[in-house]
């Protein structure tokens, strides 16, 4: 896919709320989708009547480990799994120190995505980054209020996203994105600007085809084709750093949106179970495809092969850009988020 040739975004920061300390503030890099009021596709998903942001790659375990030193030194809603840090196959945070004083450290790469991460503990992140990062006890300026009122609350599907953020008195600015958030970042491209022809490609690779899971061949992604992505590229662990496939991004520049890990969205699937898209590291090229709605049983799941992304609020128009400095991209544009 083309690249934005302009890096005005990059430039933008959002102001944080509330204390951060001496700790330094994760950035996360995002990408604007535009074209508001796309149809669906035959599966009924995709329509979003609005712009808005998303990640470009899942959360990391870097991000995911300056979260827990912010608000996790007493772990009040569990934010951390043992797994996390014992899993052969994708450990990569180490919890040290006892309740109180716990401390968290990356094992490996930090660009790998975080994984044994519930829906909870996804909503719990959210509040904390649309609060401005805080440090504190898990509480309601940190993690239990913000992007979602959760107050406590660790199971059920009766928790909705807040259109205002109740410590900010401002429109919510990170969320998990709902299912059409997701769909249509990852699969939607106007046929007018080369997509396919009904505007969504059956892969979030640009293709209605999967390559293998070759880093650097087009159309790949880290899922099963019969040989795990770690045995043909030579990794240390099952997960890829977030965009190791640098030549396969979706066409608003995502990557990922296919294997590596499984990633919640908003949907409550059979009245009881959070949604999940995109397959995993360890899943068959099918559980890529966008006719694969999938969720496990409870959003309080956690397992190696399951993490997120964030969706945010739109960039500012490409006036106010150029008047920045520069040209916006006719496609997606890729801006980091110093909060």
């Amino acid at each position: 896919m083309k690249k934005c040739l302009m890096g005005v975004l990059a430039a933008l920061s959002v102001l944080a709320v509330g204390n951060t300390g001496a700790r330094a503030a994760i950035t996360i890099d995002l990408v604007q989708v535009g074209n508001p009021g796309n149809a669906a596709d035959t599966t009924t998903y995709g329509a979003v009547s609005y712009d808005y942001a998303i990640a470009t790659t899942e959360v990391n375990l870097f991000q995911y480990t300056e979260f827990l030193n912010a608000v996790a030194t007493t772990d009040t809603y569990f934010l951390y799994n043992t797994n996390m840090g014992t899993d052969a196959d994708i450990a990569g945070i180490t919890q040290t120190g006892a309740d109180g004083s716990y401390s968290y450290a990356v094992m490996g790469t930090g660009a790998r995505p975080v994984t044994y991460v519930s829906w909870f503990d996804a909503a719990r992140f959210a509040n904390w980054v649309a609060n401005g990062q805080p440090t504190g006890g898990q509480s309601s300026t940190t993690t239990e209020d913000g992007a979602y009122t959760l107050s406590g609350t660790m199971s059920g599907v009766g928790v909705t996203l807040n259109a205002v953020n109740p410590n900010t008195s401002a429109p919510t600015t990170y969320w998990i994105p709902s299912e059409d958030e997701w769909y249509k970042a990852a699969y939607y491209q106007p046929v007018a600007q080369g997509g396919d022809i009904d505007s969504y490609w059956f892969y979030p690779t640009g293709s209605d085809t999967i390559a293998g899971n070759t880093i650097g061949v087009a159309d790949s992604a880290n899922y099963n084709d019969g040989n795990y992505a770690m045995n043909q590229n030579s990794l240390p662990t099952y997960l890829t750093d977030g965009g190791a496939y640098t030549s396969v991004d979706s066409f608003y520049g995502t990557y990922d949106q296919g294997g590596n890990v499984f990633e919640w969205n908003d949907a409550v699937i059979a009245g009881s179970s959070r949604g999940l898209r995109g397959g995993s590291w360890g899943s068959y090229g099918s559980y890529l495809r966008s006719s694969t709605r999938y969720g496990f049983d409870v959003p309080t799941f956690e397992g190696g092969s399951v993490g997120f992304r964030v969706a945010s609020v739109p960039e500012p128009s490409t006036a106010v850009l150029m008047v920045l400095g520069g040209m916006a991209c006719l496609r997606g544009k890729r801006r980091r988020n110093t909060l």
